[in-house]
């Protein structure tokens, strides 16, 4: 389907043709055929990359809220994460198609957690451009990701939809929906980087199990990209936190906002010192004020870090993790994943519980 045939169908629909990006991203989340929701999210990546889609956001009007949940298929059968078989440890057809169906249920929530991202705080943040381009991106290789891995389920006999599942990845962005910090800090960069952790032994359990196409599939295609989601978490973390030290704040523009979400202080420190005022901010981020951090995005590239902000970061990272996310994080950690992904040990290791012994990373534990 192309731009004209999404309108096309919009029109048939009784609904207005999306016009920005943010448009396209509650389309998709109103989506609720997984395969349809992949394509439109392809759709739609591919043309804002390519320019075709000419705004993030309308300026002008405020941007309708996202869905409370996105729109999802009634063909799968949820259960609570407590009641979820378990997935065992692919030495049989059983076991591997039960983590072949995890790991595509796992995409299709990760294409709506990163249009919601878009949907939900690129305009009310706003966002420069850099920001809807990753993860428009993001979103597009999420999408391709539950693709592959739902035709492989289809070439052994089952489909997406024939195995229970849980909708905890949901749940636990929910509990961020109020602040961009959280959000990219739990979903984007602990349940990412949980994700490199498990790979490996999943793609070894299939490959020790025969199935060496699902391996290959998992090696070539998901695990290198999952890098680069991970790495686009981190980095628009550092953004925001190092553009709260120029802008007075960004908690106010955040419906109920924690004070873990609000400015990043000189010094680390934890004075809010917001004054009440609303900052002046552009559709592009190209405005005066956005000139003053025209090297935060810079700076937010991987190694290019300075070690004042740097502390102040993580420590910021850390005192968000702590009170959004439950539990200390699992080791063992895949550390070269990470930190091509810039996610260094300082950021995950004081959260982490001790290693007793060596452990064996379990796909069941994302």
């Amino acid at each position: 389907m192309d731009a004209a045939g999404a309108t096309a169908l919009d029109q048939a629909e009784g609904l207005p043709p999306p016009k920005t990006l943010v448009d396209w991203a509650l389309q998709i989340l109103d989506t609720a055929d997984p395969d349809e929701k992949a394509r439109l999210g392809d759709l739609a990546a591919t043309q804002w990359l390519r320019g075709a889609i000419p705004l993030p956001y309308d300026p002008a009007q405020s941007p309708r809220a996202p869905p409370g949940r996105p729109a999802r298929s009634d063909a799968v059968r949820l259960l609570p994460p407590s009641r979820m078989p378990k997935l065992g440890k692919g030495g049989s057809a059983q076991s591997r198609l039960a983590m072949l169906h995890s790991l595509a249920h796992t995409e299709s929530w990760a294409v709506d957690l990163s249009w919601d991202i878009v949907a939900r705080f690129g305009a009310q943040l706003q966002m420069p451009r850099e920001f809807f381009d990753d993860f428009a991106r993001v979103a597009q290789d999420e999408g391709r990701h539950f693709a592959v891995l739902s035709a492989r389920l289809r070439e052994l006999g089952s489909h997406y939809g024939a195995l229970p599942a849980h909708d905890g990845l949901w749940d636990s962005a929910m509990s961020t929906s109020h602040c961009l910090l959280a959000r990219l800090a739990v979903e984007h960069c602990v349940h990412e980087a949980r994700g490199l952790d498990v790979l490996p032994t999943t793609i070894s359990r299939f490959r020790a199990g025969g199935d060496e196409q699902t391996a290959k599939l998992l090696e070539d295609i998901i695990y290198p990209e999952e890098v680069a989601h991970c790495a686009a978490g981190v980095r628009w973390f550092r953004y925001l936190c190092l553009r709260s030290r120029t802008i007075d704040t960004i908690a106010h523009l955040i419906p109920e906002s924690k004070p873990q979400c609000s400015e990043l202080p000189e010094g680390g420190t934890g004075d809010d010192g917001h004054d009440g005022s609303t900052d002046k901010l552009t559709v592009n981020g190209h405005d005066e004020t956005f000139q003053q951090v025209d090297g935060g995005l810079a700076k937010c590239r991987l190694g290019e870090k300075g070690d004042g902000d740097e502390i102040a970061i993580i420590e910021r990272f850390h005192s968000i993790v702590r009170e959004h996310f439950r539990g200390p994080l699992k080791p063992p950690f895949n550390t070269e994943a990470r930190k091509a992904a810039g996610f260094e040990p300082s950021w995950y290791e004081p959260l982490a519980v001790k290693e007793v012994e060596t452990q064996t990373i379990e796909p069941s534990e994302v």
